[in-house]
Parts: structure tokens; C-alpha cells; sequence
């Protein structure tokens, strides 16, 4: 049997570590968070080099569900999935949970990764999640169009989402190929 490798790729805010713990859960496969492994307290960032490795470290697992975009890890772990799932959701839809996300955690004050929680300041800064994704969504729609239509990585099998109502079928095909033997 073929292990279950896959990568959760998208814009900030399109629901990519919310989608892996599903498939993390429903699959019995370890998850693994590209931002938890990248940010220290005070919102400090782990080196490059640094964070590649802890990546390569964490895939060397058998089985893994990764979500992320840090392009720097990119060699680490596309040559060793299985899978990608490229969460290409309209941008008002990303654009409206990105604000909704940072104003529910401002009032919630809830932990994001090592001890760091959204602030005033930040929401409304050029560091802000929200300004992220404004800035950042027209890139990376770019650069995983390109990945999907020039199979850049012939050995993936591809899904691309684009509504959230897709999502369900996609973690059952998922649990199907760690059930049956390939």
C-alpha cells in the first residue's frame, strides 16, 4: 500500500489547517502545520535553513497530512507526497474570513502559535493577516495554476477546490486510499 502523503496548499485564510486536521482525523494520519513550526513567540520567525529542516524532520514520518505555503520548504516535501489539495476559493470568500478570523481571535484573545495572539496593532498594520491576503492571493493563485496546468509534479494526484462544499468528498476519497490497497 501506497502511504498517504499530502500537502494542503492556498491562500492565507482559505481553511488549509482546518482541512488537514479533518483529513488528520479521518485518515489516522499525523498533521502538520507549516505556521507552528515557523513562528516563535513574538511573532519572531524561525531562520529559513532552520525551518527546512524541522520540516524534513517531521516528513520523514511515514504518513502525514503537511498544510502551508512556505515556498522554501517546497523542496523538502512536494517530491515526497502523494497528494495535493489546492484550496482555490473566490477571493471575497478569503478576504471576508480573514477579517472575520482576525476580529474573533482580537476578541477572544485566543493562542495562535507560541503564545502570540492577533492585537489591534497588528490587524491593522502591513503585518496583518488581512493585508496578507489582499497582497498575496493574486500570487499564489498564479503560482499553483501554473503547478496544475503544467504538471509541474506528474506524480501528484491533484484536487483543486474551489467552493467549500467540495471538501467533504475530497477527505472521503482521501480515507478511501488509506483503506484500500494500490
Amino acid at each position: 500500500m501506497t502511504k498517504l502523503r499530502v500537502l494542503v496548499v492556498g491562500t492565507s485564510c482559505s481553511g488549509k489547517t482546518t482541512f488537514a486536521r479533518s483529513v488528520s482525523e479521518t485518515c489516522g494520519i499525523h498533521h502538520i502545520e507549516l505556521d507552528a513550526l515557523f513562528w516563535r513567540p513574538n511573532w519572531t520567525e524561525t531562520p529559513k535553513a532552520e525551518l527546512r529542516e524541522r520540516v524534513k524532520h517531521e516528513v520523514a514520518r511515514g504518513e502525514w497530512v503537511l498544510d502551508g505555503n512556505y515556498s522554501y520548504t517546497q523542496e523538502v516535501t512536494w517530491h515526497r507526497a502523494t497528494h495535493l489539495v489546492w484550496l482555490n476559493l473566490p477571493f471575497l470568500v478569503v478576504l471576508w474570513r480573514s477579517v472575520k478570523r482576525t476580529f474573533g481571535r482580537m476578541i477572544t484573545g485566543e493562542e495562535m502559535w507560541a503564545g502570540n495572539r492577533e492585537s489591534f496593532r497588528i490587524a491593522f498594520s502591513r503585518n496583518s493577516i488581512i493585508w496578507w491576503v489582499i497582497t498575496s492571493f493574486r500570487r499564489r493563485r498564479r503560482r499553483y495554476r501554473k503547478v496544475v496546468d503544467e504538471n509541474l509534479y506528474p506524480h501528484l494526484k491533484i484536487y483543486e477546490i474551489k467552493w467549500s462544499s467540495e471538501l467533504e468528498s475530497v477527505v472521503l476519497d482521501l480515507s478511501e486510499h488509506v483503506r484500500s490497497p494500490n
